[in-house]
């Protein structure tokens, strides 16, 4: 443990899988998480049926509780604690070729999670094949997994290496598998079992060796339930879960994106640094985002394309977002504020707005509308330090 926070504070600067660097970044440096898995198993080997105990490397003891840095872990933005566990779990399952599957709403960045377990482990030097499972038209999807020969269907005018084949040797990444036809969950799930499979149209029995990552927006137990996906199938890919937080959870990872996301489309097209003002990215941050960091980004890419001033605010936002504004204000605050009150509690915390709104018993968001809409309040909380 002491190794595995010695090497996480000493390479605070490293720049890992072409990742963007944002401002006084912290970034997990792999290499040495994965050195420390290896020297405590490097003389274990594994047997089938073995339950193995993926231990915590970065133990929340080596992190303090109000350390606020940004990470950024191969192209995946987050300081939440929430997504901190996602890290840790990725570093842990990195090393072993058991089964992932990873649970998250759409636009959650479950491709991300895949790619990055797959560049942390040693296959990555061989392929990571990405497969939407919902996006392959019904009749083609065996073909497309697992290949055809030469004149097994009208079209099939020569033989076709399937994913699966083109994979050998990395990591092939399932996402949507809960889309699969029951008949191709039979195919996959003796895929699974054996590593083996037929072309179609063929008779040779192909063997390949892969690392099986599957994603699904849909929870499986139902879909279970529903008889809509095989039980055998589940217990093989669900070996190791991991569940992606929404960004409805993580809101204070939003100002982080969307200073990435600006800095991403200023590159592309050369344009000067543009900023977001206080009141856009409160909008942005009070947001409910049923896309996620998906459609996080949509939004900062239109906001940056109407600014034309280097200024991000609301007007220039989605009109989705500004309604999102209107009904607030439709609604009102949960607690009437006048001047007086919030003036003597910003007093009597120093300045500091966090603490004004719990002391008013109000949220923050309410809080900082109210102040925004009284911009002398402003110098009151200037000159008491804030």
């Amino acid at each position: 443990m002491d190794h595995a926070n010695k090497a996480y504070n000493q390479h605070k600067s490293i720049r890992f899988g072409g990742a963007d660097i944002l401002p006084s970044e912290l970034l997990f440096n792999p290499q040495d998480m994965k050195a420390e898995i290896l020297k405590k198993h490097s003389n274990n080997q594994n047997t089938p049926g073995e339950i193995i105990s993926f231990r915590d490397i970065l133990d929340s003891g080596n992190r303090k509780a109000e350390d606020k840095s940004p990470v950024n872990f191969s192209r995946i933005i987050g300081k939440e604690r929430k997504m901190i566990e996602v890290f840790r779990q990725i570093i842990n399952v990195a090393e072993y070729d058991y089964p992932v599957n990873i649970f998250g709403e759409t636009g959650t960045g479950k491709e991300l999670v895949a790619e990055a377990i797959h560049k942390t482990s040693p296959r990555k030097d061989r392929p990571f094949v990405p497969i939407n499972c919902g996006a392959m038209p019904e009749g083609l999807v065996e073909s497309e997994l697992f290949g055809h020969v030469k004149g097994s269907f009208s079209g099939a005018i020569r033989h076709k290496k399937g994913r699966f084949e083109l994979a050998d040797g990395g990591t092939i990444f399932l996402d949507e598998i809960a889309e699969l036809s029951k008949h191709m969950q039979a195919k996959l799930l003796r895929f699974l079992q054996d590593g083996k499979f037929e072309k179609v149209g063929g008779e040779k029995t192909v063997g390949i060796n892969v690392r099986i990552i599957s994603a699904t927006n849909k929870n499986l137990k139902e879909e279970m339930k529903k008889n809509r996906f095989r039980d055998d199938l589940y217990y093989r890919i669900n070996v190791v879960p991991i569940s992606l937080p929404p960004l409805r959870e993580r809101k204070s990872d939003i100002p982080l994106l969307v200073n990435h996301f600006l800095k991403q489309a200023a590159r592309q097209y050369n344009r000067n640094s543009v900023v977001v003002s206080n009141r856009a990215m409160m909008l942005l941050t009070e947001y409910k985002w049923s896309g996620n960091v998906r459609e996080l980004q949509n939004a900062i890419q239109f906001a940056f394309v109407k600014s034309r001033d280097g200024n991000i605010t609301p007007d220039n936002l989605p009109m989705e977002i500004n309604d999102n504004r209107l009904s607030q204000i439709i609604r009102g605050p949960s607690r009437k504020l006048d001047r007086a009150q919030v003036e003597s509690a910003i007093k009597k915390t120093g300045g500091n707005k966090a603490k004004a709104a719990r002391l008013l018993n109000v949220g923050r968001a309410t809080l900082y509308r109210f102040i925004n809409d009284y911009p002398e309040l402003q110098e009151s909380i200037c000159a008491y330090g804030d």
